[in-house]
């Protein structure tokens, strides 16, 4: 989402400047299938290429290099969105390994860094020792949605949006919600990823089995059907670089609980329930508070849609714009 915010975004609002999008070998083709906007080309994102850039950005922590190693004379930007696979085993050694590697580079020859969060951009300047005055702070938009026309039941439902992975802690959300009232419902929505077995043989185990469903990946209108309808959006995960479904839920009037901890706590403030994600009973009491208080709830979903309506697309473009026009003068 990022990324084509960002670059239809820039497209869009300063169609005086020309852009290039790049493309790696194994993702070029298939984006032919979207139509780009006006001014703008493809490119296959090679070992000479694209040597006239002015600007380089790196949309996601690496950067490209010239067939001599250099970035040529253009400036670079690299937009760092988490450093969580540096900091616990939430992947494989060998990814950890890729990933440390392609950070480092990226901080060391960036002019300037864009992270999503203050959260992101202190692990940047601890863990890849960049100085502040090089990371620039641009956080991530919210999603908007038109207004239903027709009133919407909401459900006992509570609603998990994210790869059922390690990282996202789903493991303790479950033993949380067997301690919520019987009539509520679990519903994970995400593919698999690092650690999901654990995870997927712990709902075999669960007594609550029954009320708790895993629907693996769904489309965008599945998920906006599953936004409309759940009562509760419950994101506990250990570490996040920004937290988007924080966000979106919010922005569709979801009571949200979420972690004290990394971006999601300072993403959401106070509009969303925060819990301790190593706590499987500090989980567990917010469940069970937003379950059995509908008032409670009310009054959560109104300050997340105050706070969401903070957080613009259109706001990541115009900062992003001045980060370029402050290397390029």
């Amino acid at each position: 989402m990022y990324s084509r915010e960002v670059l239809y975004g820039l497209a869009n609002a300063h169609p005086e400047a020309g852009y290039l999008f790049c493309y790696r070998p194994q993702r070029y083709f298939r984006s032919f299938s979207n139509r780009l906007p006006s001014g703008c080309h493809r490119r296959l994102l090679g070992r000479g290429w694209p040597a006239s850039a002015d600007l380089f950005h790196g949309l996601n922590q690496r950067i490209h290099f010239a067939r001599d190693g250099s970035t040529r004379n253009r400036r670079t930007v690299s937009t760092f969105h988490d450093l969580f696979v540096m900091t616990s085993e939430y992947s494989t050694p060998e990814f950890r390994q890729r990933f440390a590697a392609q950070a480092r580079i990226a901080a060391e020859r960036s002019d300037l860094i864009i992270t999503v969060s203050r959260f992101t951009a202190g692990q940047v300047e601890a863990l890849l020792h960049v100085e502040p005055a090089r990371i620039r702070v641009i956080p991530h938009g919210a999603k908007r949605v038109s207004p239903d026309t027709t009133a919407r039941t909401r459900e006992p439902m509570i609603l998990f949006v994210g790869a059922i992975q390690r990282r996202k802690n789903v493991i303790r959300l479950i033993e949380a919600f067997e301690q919520v009232t019987s009539g509520w419902t679990l519903v994970l929505a995400g593919s698999t990823g690092f650690g999901a077995e654990e995870a997927l043989e712990r709902i075999e185990a669960s007594s609550r089995k029954e009320d708790i469903r895993v629907l693996g990946y769904v489309t965008d209108a599945v998920l906006e059907d599953l936004f409309q309808r759940a009562s509760i959006f419950a994101f506990p995960s250990l570490d996040e670089g920004f937290g988007m479904p924080v966000l979106d839920a919010m922005a569709r009037g979801l009571p949200v609980l979420t972690s004290n901890v990394s971006a999601m706590a300072e993403v959401a403030l106070d509009a969303a329930l925060l819990v301790n994600p190593a706590d499987t009973t500090s989980i567990a009491e917010g469940l069970c508070r937003l379950t059995d208080d509908e008032v409670l709830r009310r009054r959560f979903a109104q300050q997340g849609l105050l706070r969401s309506a903070g957080f613009t697309w259109e706001s990541t473009v115009e900062k992003t714009w001045k980060v370029y026009q402050e290397l390029l003068g």
